[in-house]
């Protein structure tokens, strides 16, 4: 479940980096329009999901040099997984400790190309103290016009499947809960005036 941290800053990094206008365009991220969602096996029989907003973050991106930077700040103690039983238990420190933890960060300054698209962003994830390598591919992105604000958005899904036990988070592995976390990252970047 510690997983779901990183994935939302991976995917997040490489939503923004597609069709930037001008060279070191930078964004905001928009905590409304950003959250990851987690599925982890259950007894191999249903999948357990969950889901967590971001806080904050930025990203700076040059589509003509091809690099980009990311730093995301998520918000791990607003894990909410539709039973408040079971939002307690995922806020314990049999999993993410948000009471010494409450939030995870990711950083990465390694985007990944297909032709002229972002296809990974490569970086790391911290979450209770400790900091992975992940790597996020994006399913989709785009950049656009908003014409609510009148400013430019990118964003994208992204996804990974992590092992949640490289963080430390190893409660059920003995019992039915599987190691393996898929990670799907919903992010919206708004570019900040220059």
């Amino acid at each position: 479940m510690k997983t779901l941290s990183f994935v939302s800053a991976l995917l997040a990094a490489a939503a923004f980096a597609p069709l930037a206008h001008a060279q070191n365009a930078h964004y905001v991220i928009d905590p409304t329009h950003t959250f990851v969602m987690y599925e982890i096996g259950h007894y191999g029989t249903t999948t357990n999901r969950g889901r967590f907003s971001t806080k904050e973050g930025t990203v700076s991106f040059d589509r003509i040099a091809k690099t980009g930077k990311v730093d995301i700040t998520m918000d791990i103690s607003s894990i909410n997984t539709g039973v408040d039983l079971l939002n307690r238990h995922v806020q314990s420190k049999d999993f993410f400790n948000v009471a010494e933890y409450p939030t995870g960060r990711f950083v990465a300054d390694n985007f990944i190309f297909d032709g002229d698209k972002v296809s990974e962003v490569a970086g790391t994830l911290t979450l209770l103290g400790q900091s992975r390598p992940v790597t996020l591919k994006a399913n989709r992105f785009n950049c656009y016009k908003n014409p609510l604000i009148n400013r430019q958005v990118c964003g994208g899904d992204f996804e990974t499947t992590v092992e949640r036990s490289q963080w430390g988070i190893t409660w059920g592995l003995t019992f039915g809960f599987e190691d393996k976390v898929r990670l799907l990252v919903q992010v919206e970047a708004i570019d900040l005036p220059q």
